[in-house]
């Protein structure tokens, strides 16, 4: 995700045991990478990421997934991020929407 735009920035506490999160738009993509071949291993997210209002949110794109997360499926790291031990940095969640698509809200808006 970050590979491919520079103004996201990812959260990178230390992970804890629960699962990310990902909605039907992002199905398969590396949330560190952004590629889409071999999911080998999940990706785990930090507490503070866990819970509150982003516990409903995608990892990457931010999207609602549900009362009961019913449209979402569980990150994966690809096979090289796991080999070259990338998913081992941190918490892979995208805290900001970056400025494109915040430069769409605001022209939404008006």
């Amino acid at each position: 995700m970050s590979k491919h735009q520079y103004d996201l920035i990812q959260c990178m506490k230390q992970p804890g045991r629960t699962n990310g999160l990902v909605c039907l738009n992002c199905d398969g993509r590396c949330p560190i990478c952004d590629s889409m071949v071999k999911p080998t291993e999940e990706a785990k997210i930090c507490h503070s990421c866990s819970q509150g209002s982003l516990f409903n949110k995608c990892i990457l794109c931010g999207n609602y997934l549900g009362a009961n997360n019913e449209n979402s499926i569980p990150a994966n790291y690809c096979f090289e991020c796991v080999l070259f031990e990338k998913h081992r940095e941190g918490c892979p969640r995208v805290i900001n929407v970056g400025s494109n698509k915040a430069d769409l809200i605001f022209k939404n808006k008006k």
